[in-house]
């Protein structure tokens, strides 16, 4: 399953992030084994725990929701965080980045589920703090785009719905907050369920777990 996924996601210019949730080290070995080094975890003890047992060229995603007190275990190491879902967690993250003298790509998470669990910017909220610019200015992380997680349900029209609607909030985003930064460029939403149907909606990036494994 992970040659015929790869596949599609290559052919349709789209990085693929596998999401090693409770998974093995072996079992995450031999993914990395078949070409597959960008992965995404949900908890830091394990995304720590990981980074340590596997391949240092291995390209390790925050995925999962992010407390600021947990971010200096990871800002040593990790290459994007998912989950930058308000202000104070971003201005932790700069923090550590710099103390680690790295700049950290970011995303910016979209509430577009509706569960009342979901984390993230509603889009009154995004607009206003960038308005302050003061998002923009953090020296050491980098701000590649927006996350999103699609409502749980087998309803798939609201979930189009969902992906189309955080499209065009980075559509909006990009063209008045960051139309000089090329580098903003990233869509993240789509697991295992919907993938195909994120990537019709304008994914760019998407986190696959349980088909890959």
């Amino acid at each position: 399953m992970y040659t015929e996924i790869s596949k599609y996601c290559s052919n349709k210019n789209i990085d693929l992030v596998a999401v090693t949730k409770t998974r093995s080290i072996d079992t995450i070995q031999n993914l990395y084994n078949q070409g597959q080094h960008v992965f995404g975890e949900n908890r830091v003890q394990e995304i720590q725990e990981k980074y340590e047992a596997l391949p240092k060229d291995i390209e390790w995603h925050m995925i999962g929701h992010l407390q600021s007190n947990k971010v200096k275990y990871i800002a040593s190491f990790v290459s994007m965080i998912h989950s930058g879902a308000n202000l104070s967690l971003l201005k932790e993250i700069n923090k550590r980045a710099s103390q680690h003298n790295r700049i950290i790509d970011v995303l910016l998470q979209i509430k577009i589920g509706k569960e009342e669990a979901k984390s993230g910017w509603n889009k009154e909220e995004l607009i206003d703090q960038l308005t302050k610019k003061e998002i923009q200015s953090f020296q050491n992380i980098r701000i590649r785009g927006v996350m999103g997680m699609a409502t749980f349900t087998d309803d798939k029209d609201m979930v189009r719905s969902e992906f189309a609607e955080l499209k065009s909030i980075f559509d909006q985003v990009q063209n008045f907050y960051f139309s000089d930064q090329t580098d903003f460029d990233t869509v993240s939403m789509g697991m295992s369920g919907d993938y195909k149907i994120a990537i019709e909606e304008g994914a760019t990036m998407v986190r696959i777990g349980s088909l890959l494994f």
